[in-house]
């Protein structure tokens, strides 16, 4: 049993990076004779699929937690964290006083600082302004998560858009109990980067920007890949999120650069230990 499992194991890795993965006999009893080997490899294989489909239904409940803390402005509206997003949207509101706001991005230097939680958040709380309309665009072609964040299942997305598969209308969606509107992710393309820099991807952003009052992309991060450069260009300033104690000064200041610093609106510290009682509220 031990060593079905280490296979199982084995083949899941390998197919997570893009290899081959195959659960071979030896894992069992070598079959005593090769016409026997077609039955045992078809009961084997059968195996491994309900396993593997064991494991796939358990990942949900694992990155449960995470996935509503991305989302806590939609759980706890009244929360010292949501206040925070609400202090950050009303700064923005200042900005656009000054220059133009209406298309922002934000982005990260590296994975796992907090875009995604950041972009999710001021969507939502950007769209409980009255009377003002909100999309929310997930612009990671390769690893989207605004879909699961937000408990969507779209039939359509960006991609599909990009090709003229659909028209935009039919990828959006309203988030439920909000007036927030997404344009997710369905179909990850094998030329992400391409897309994003199409001439239908320029029009695209000029369509929505007259249809909506403010539309926010979350980016792939900026040292990873080319595309949050590639989007920045179509927007009217970025947002960088920095975690606390764990992004580097070196890695600000290359995502700074990739970006140009003149399309900056601001930072976003993510991860910083605050006393909330401090603030008497």
């Amino acid at each position: 049993m031990g060593k079905i499992y280490d296979a199982l194991r084995k083949a899941e890795a390998e197919r997570a990076t893009g290899g081959t993965a195959t659960v071979a006999a030896p894992a069992l009893e070598r079959a005593p004779a090769a016409r026997q080997a077609p039955a045992r490899s078809g009961r084997l294989s059968r195996w491994a699929d309900r396993v593997r489909g064991l494991l796939r239904s358990a990942e949900p409940m694992e990155g449960a937690d995470a996935i509503n803390k991305r989302r806590i402005a939609l759980l706890h509206p009244n929360s010292f964290v949501t206040e925070q997003f609400r202090t950050l949207r009303a700064r923005l509101d200042s900005l656009a006083a000054e220059r133009p706001v209406g298309v922002l991005a934000i982005t990260s230097a590296l994975a796992g600082e907090g875009k995604t939680t950041a972009a999710v958040n001021l969507a939502i709380v950007s769209a409980m302004s009255v009377g003002r309309k909100v999309l929310l665009i997930d612009s990671d072609l390769r690893r989207p998560k605004i879909h699961d964040v937000l408990g969507l299942r779209p039939e359509f997305g960006l991609a599909e858009v990009l090709t003229g598969q659909v028209g935009v209308d039919a990828a959006v969606l309203k988030v439920d109990g909000t007036s927030l509107e997404v344009l997710p992710v369905r179909r990850t393309p094998s030329n992400p980067s391409e897309l994003l820099a199409s001439e239908r991807m320029r029009n695209l952003v000029e369509e929505l920007r007259r249809s909506y009052d403010l539309v926010i992309f979350d980016t792939p991060p900026v040292l990873a890949l080319p595309d949050a450069k590639i989007v920045s260009e179509l927007t009217d300033g970025m947002i960088l999120v920095v975690r606390a104690s764990e992004t580097s000064r070196d890695d600000v200041d290359a995502a700074l650069d990739i970006l140009d610093r003149r399309r900056i609106l601001g930072l976003v510290l993510n991860g910083a230990e605050v006393n909330e009682k401090r603030y008497g509220y």
